[in-house]
């Protein structure tokens, strides 16, 4: 039996503390030079000792991601920062990854020792504005004078001190008011999809790759909207969908299955009733499906002994059939119709594409945010390559595409015209 379409531990987002998957909260970094006082920020937003506070520069020397909730905001992620004036021999490196870490966050506190404004701190607003990254100034330290901050060229900033907890409502007020509204409240998984007091049925594989007693995050979330929407949902494994159907007085509204077994289900299916993947639907939640439907055709040109980059957003334990190591790469060559050159990328990091990559396959993307996936499709997009992600992918395959990409006409509409558009 198929492994489930998403990495194990893409549930690891749910169990790191209560509410929301960190993939579906904003990720604010708190960013400025050694000893601005981020961590002591960070541990006085918290309201508790999160980050390592100490007067020695060069305290913090990676990006260190904390998960909580910040009312009125509720669940995000808080993003502590190595100093963007680090030195010594690793110093640049820090400062890279720190930068590096900006691309993937949704708004930033760009804190200041008493609003010292120079040449660090001009570059990395730069940096912001140039990526069109919602940010604040915060002149810490207020507590240890009334020294007038500089003039930092009609930016927005706010004084407070991270020591006596000063201001912090300040502070999570102008996030409020800074962060995008997709950060804040992204739409379900099944807008547009699912008719008021609707039926979905949603095929799930079970099998030694799935985890014990739980559902992975797409499939958890499709069931928490169906539920939102007043609607019914009906969950079944790919061998009982058949007879489920059969029980049923009238078709299901919406089918939605594992990638891996959208073949059989759609053969299973009556044609006329709407049906797509959990990883088609997450393609749509954290990314751009028409691009990435039309990033699809581009697997149809391949030749043998050409270079796919295989990227994930988190790294796991590769189960015996896994994905993104066996099961992509014997695609590709079917494909092909003969050996693909295949480059595994796993994990949080950016990655740069090796010359001469023809395509990108992403995963479905359940621990990172829109923003981040919305990051990874401008850098292959900036490296003029198609991206497309593991559901459309393993629906191409399978030779059912067009059927699962039916509920989104532009997506498909895309997707035909690449088709048509590249050379065969």
């Amino acid at each position: 039996m198929a492994a489930p379409e998403c990495p194990r531990d893409a549930r690891r987002g749910v169990e790191e503390g209560r509410g929301a998957p960190r993939g579906l909260r904003p990720h604010i970094a708190l960013v400025g030079r050694r000893n601005a006082g981020k961590s002591a920020l960070l541990n006085a937003l918290a309201g508790q000792a999160v980050s390592i506070v100490s007067e020695t520069p060069g305290t913090t020397t990676d990006p260190v991601a904390k998960t909580m909730e910040l009312a009125p905001l509720g669940p995000v992620v808080l993003l502590d920062t190595a100093g963007i004036d680090d030195e010594g021999d690793l110093g640049p490196l820090r400062v890279e990854r720190t930068l590096t870490a900006l691309r993937g966050v949704d708004a930033v506190l760009l804190v200041t020792d008493r609003g010292l404004w120079e040449a660090p701190e001009r570059e990395v607003a730069a940096v912001l504005d140039a990526r069109s990254i919602p940010y604040v100034v915060l002149c810490n330290k207020a507590d240890l004078g009334d020294e007038e901050p500089p003039a930092m060229e009609g930016r927005r900033r706010l004084s407070v001190s991270a020591r006596a907890g000063t201001g912090m409502a300040a502070v999570v007020a102008e996030l409020a008011r800074i962060l995008p509204d997709a950060a804040l409240r992204q739409p379900p998984l099944l807008e547009g999809l699912l008719p008021a007091g609707g039926l979905v049925a949603l095929v799930v594989p079970l099998d030694s790759g799935a985890p014990k007693g739980r559902l992975i995050q797409p499939q958890v979330q499709t069931i928490r909207d169906c539920l939102d929407a007043r609607g019914i949902c009906l969950v079944t494994t790919p061998e009982e969908y058949p007879g489920a159907l059969q029980r049923l007085n009238a078709a299901p509204d919406l089918v939605v299955c594992d990638s891996q077994v959208v073949r059989e289900t759609v053969a299973a299916t009556p044609p006329r009733v709407p049906l797509t993947t959990f990883s088609i639907l997450m393609a749509r939640l954290k990314g751009d499906l028409t691009t990435l439907a039309a990033g699809a055709a581009a697997l149809e040109r391949l030749a043998p002994g050409e270079t796919v980059v295989i990227q994930e957003g988190c790294s796991h334990h590769p189960q015996a059939d896994d994905i993104g190591r066996v099961k992509l790469p014997r695609l590709l060559r079917a494909l092909a119709g003969g050996d693909v050159h295949v480059v595994m990328a796993a994990g949080t990091e950016f990655f740069a594409y090796p010359a001469g990559t023809k395509a990108v396959i992403h995963c479905g993307g359940c621990v990172i945010t829109r923003r981040q996936m919305l990051e990874r499709m401008a850098a292959a997009r900036a490296a003029d390559l198609p991206m497309t992600n593991y559901g459309l992918a393993l629906s191409l395959g399978q030779g059912v595409l067009e059927r699962a990409l039916a509920p989104f006409p532009e997506a498909l509409a895309a997707y035909r015209a690449m088709r048509e558009a590249l050379p065969t």
